[in-house]
């Protein structure tokens, strides 16, 4: 089994779709294994979105991911990743396949309701970023 970390986002949450959005993963065969609600603030989300900071929806993204509340969770099933980003849909709900998140519960490219890893790599980051050791380590036992 492998972890990664999804993140419904504010406009999600805002909009009631948070619960819609929690079955969905669970049919999809993930198993929540961790989740809170947080409120980022600018600087948070400017660290966690660093990688996209010379980007010039950078400000934009930074501004959203601060306008309520979002919900950080730790997901695991076997290829983690993969399926995740295969359940959540293209960027664009647009350009998502029919049933996928993004395709049922995004409002547009910019307010997509959620977050995904995009490699095992970054998941692990992610996940220590929105969760301390002592709750990850407490999913081992």
């Amino acid at each position: 089994m492998n972890r990664t970390l999804a993140i419904v986002k504010p406009d999600a949450v805002a909009s009631g779709k948070a619960g819609r959005i929690l079955a969905h993963l669970e049919e999809a065969g993930f198993t929540i294994r961790a989740l809170k609600m947080t409120h980022l603030r600018e600087t948070e989300a400017g660290r966690f979105y660093a990688v996209h900071r010379e980007r010039p929806f950078y400000q934009d993204l930074v501004a959203f991911m601060t306008s309520g509340p979002c919900i950080p969770m730790i997901l695991e099933r076997e290829n983690a990743v993969a399926h995740l980003r295969e359940t959540i849909g293209a960027t664009d709900p647009a350009e998502a396949s029919p049933g996928t998140v993004r395709a049922l519960f995004a409002e547009n490219k910019e307010r997509n309701a959620i977050h995904a890893s995009d490699s095992d790599e970054n998941a692990r980051g992610e996940v220590a970023f929105f969760f301390s050791d002592q709750e990850v380590l407490g999913l081992e036992g």
